[in-house]
C-alpha cells in the first residue's frame, strides 16, 4: 500500500469497485468497462483540491515521478480445489461441506498460489453431493470482546495466507470503509462507483474522513462498510452500502494547505453492526501518544507516480508514531523548506523507506493500540491527510490530528441526536 502524495486528488483514481451479485451494488462496472465508457475521460480535480499542491509546485517545482522501494503489484489470484473425485462446480467456499475448508465455516485460504478451474480464489470446486444452499457460518468465539477499536489479526470467517504484499486479513480492521460517489458517463443509464476516500466507522449513522476528500464537491457519496477485495462478492459477510445524508465539513478547514482537514458523514440509515462492520474507538480530547506502532489500512496506490497501481485487497501498513518536532525538523529538508511550520492540527507516522500512505488512502484511518486495554484494541489517532512522495526514507507522511477534534466530533454527534458510547473505550 504505498504512499502517494496527498497533495494529489484521490477522485482522480476512478477506482471502480466492482460488486456483482449483490443488490446495492447493480450498475458497477470494472475500471476498464468505465475507461470505455468515457473514451479516454478522466475526472478533473476542484480548484480548492489543487492549491496546495500547485502552490508547493510553483515554488519548488514539480514533484518526481518515481517511487521508493520495490513496486508491489495485486496478487496473482486463483483458487482453491476441492479433494473429492467425480463431476464438481465452483461455489463459494462456505456452500460446501468438504474440500480445503473445515465444516465450521472457517478455512485457511491461498490467495496466491492455488491452481484450479474455478474464477475466484474464494470459489472451490465442490462434489455436488457436498454442496449446500445455506452458508456454513463460522461459530463466534466464545468470549469474543464487544465494544469499539477491536482488531481481528487472524480474519473473520477465514485466514489468508500467500499475503506477502501486506494485504489485511478480512475482517481484520472492521472500521474501514470505502467512500464512494455517484458518477454517470454519456452513454450509460446507470450510476457507476467510483472510489473517492477511506474512512472509519464511529457510529453505525457516522464516518469520520478527511475533510478533502469531500469538502465542495457537489456529488452523491455513499459508504461502503465490511469491503475487502473489490472485485469479488464471495466473502461469508458481504458489504454495507448507505447513501450519504449530510457531509459536515469542520468549519475552520483551510484547502490551501490542509489545515483542520476533517469531516463527518452522517448516513441515511444505520450500517448493521456484523463482524466484519463495527466501530473504532477515539482518543480523548488532545490525548496523543508520546510512541506506538500503528496501522494505517486502504486501497491506495503502491508506489508515488504513474507506475503506482491501485490496490484490490485493502492493504495494511505498521507505523511508528513521529513526534510534531521531529517531524517538522524533517519535513524541512524536502522541498517545503526551512521555514515550514506543521500545524497543531496534524500529527505525523512513518518516514522509513517503501512504507507509507499514499494517493488514494486519503480519508483513511490510522489506528493506535490503545495501551491498558486486553487484546488487540485500537483508537483512531490521524486520518490520511498529504505527504511529500510515497515512502520515501526519513520523511513522515502527515495524519489529521484527530484527538485535536474529539470535543467537535461530541457536538457533531449531539446535533445528529446519536449516542456518543459508541466510540468510547
Amino acid at each position: 500500500m504505498r504512499p502517494d502524495p496527498l497533495f494529489a486528488l484521490i477522485s482522480a483514481a476512478l477506482l471502480i469497485f466492482s460488486a456483482q451479485g449483490q443488490p446495492e451494488a447493480q450498475g458497477s462496472k470494472s475500471l476498464t468497462e468505465l475507461l470505455n465508457d468515457a473514451k479516454g475521460g478522466t475526472t478533473k480535480a476542484t480548484n480548492n483540491d489543487n492549491i496546495l499542491e500547485q502552490n508547493i509546485q510553483d515554488i519548488f517545482g514539480p514533484k518526481p515521478d518515481t517511487g521508493s522501494g520495490t513496486s508491489t503489484s495485486s496478487p496473482n489470484i486463483q483458487t482453491n480445489v476441492g479433494t473429492g473425485s467425480g463431476q464438481c462446480e465452483c461455489v463459494p467456499y462456505y456452500n460446501c461441506i468438504n474440500g480445503s475448508i473445515n465444516t465450521n465455516g472457517e478455512g485457511i485460504i491461498d490467495i496466491r498460489l492455488n491452481d484450479g478451474p474455478c474464477s475466484s480464489y474464494l470459489e472451490v470446486c465442490c462434489e455436488k453431493k457436498a454442496t449446500v444452499k445455506e452458508p456454513i457460518t463460522p461459530a463466534p468465539p466464545p468470549e469474543k470482546p464487544t465494544g469499539c477499536g477491536y482488531r481481528h489479526p487472524e480474519g473473520v470467517g477465514f485466514r489468508i495466507t500467500g499475503d506477502k504484499e501486506q494485504e489485511a486479513q478480512f475482517g481484520e480492521f472492521p472500521w474501514m470503509v470505502a467512500v464512494l460517489r455517484e458518477e454517470t458517463v454519456e452513454g450509460n443509464s446507470n450510476a457507476l462507483n467510483v472510489y473517492q476516500c477511506g474512512g472509519a466507522i464511529v457510529h453505525p449513522r457516522v464516518v469520520v474522513t478527511a475533510a478533502h476528500c469531500v469538502a465542495g464537491k457537489k456529488k452523491t457519496f455513499k459508504v461502503r462498510a465490511g469491503e475487502w477485495d473489490t472485485q469479488h462478492t464471495q466473502e461469508i459477510f458481504p458489504h454495507q452500502d448507505r447513501m450519504v445524508q449530510r457531509v459536515v465539513v469542520h468549519p475552520q478547514y483551510y484547502a490551501g494547505a490542509l489545515y483542520n482537514d476533517i469531516a463527518l458523514l452522517l448516513l441515511e440509515s444505520p450500517l448493521a453492526i456484523a463482524d466484519n462492520v463495527e466501530p473504532i474507538c477515539l482518543p480523548p480530547q488532545g490525548v496523543v501518544p508520546d510512541s506506538a506502532t500503528c496501522y494505517a489500512t486502504g486501497w491506495g496506490k503502491d508506489v508515488f507516480g504513474q507506475r503506482g497501481k491501485y490496490q484490490v485487497i485493502l492493504k495494511k501498513i505498521d507505523l511508528p508514531l513521529v513526534p510534531n518536532d521531529k517531524c517538522q525538523e524533517l519535513l524541512r529538508t524536502t522541498r517545503l523548506g526551512k521555514f515550514f511550520e506543521l500545524h497543531n492540527s496534524f500529527v505525523c507516522a512513518g518516514g522509513q523507506p517503501g512504507k507509507d500512505t499514499c494517493k488514494g488512502d486519503g480519508g483513511s484511518p490510522l489506528v493506535c493500540p490503545i495501551a491498558g486495554q486486553r487484546g488487540d484494541r485500537y483508537y483512531q489517532v490521524g486520518i490520511v491527510a498529504w505527504g511529500i512522495g510515497c515512502g520515501e526514507n526519513q520523511t513522515p507522511g502527515v495524519y489529521v490530528n484527530v484527538a485535536l477534534f474529539r470535543d467537535w466530533i461530541d457536538q457533531q454527534m449531539q446535533s445528529f441526536n446519536l449516542d456518543t458510547s459508541s466510540y468510547k473505550y
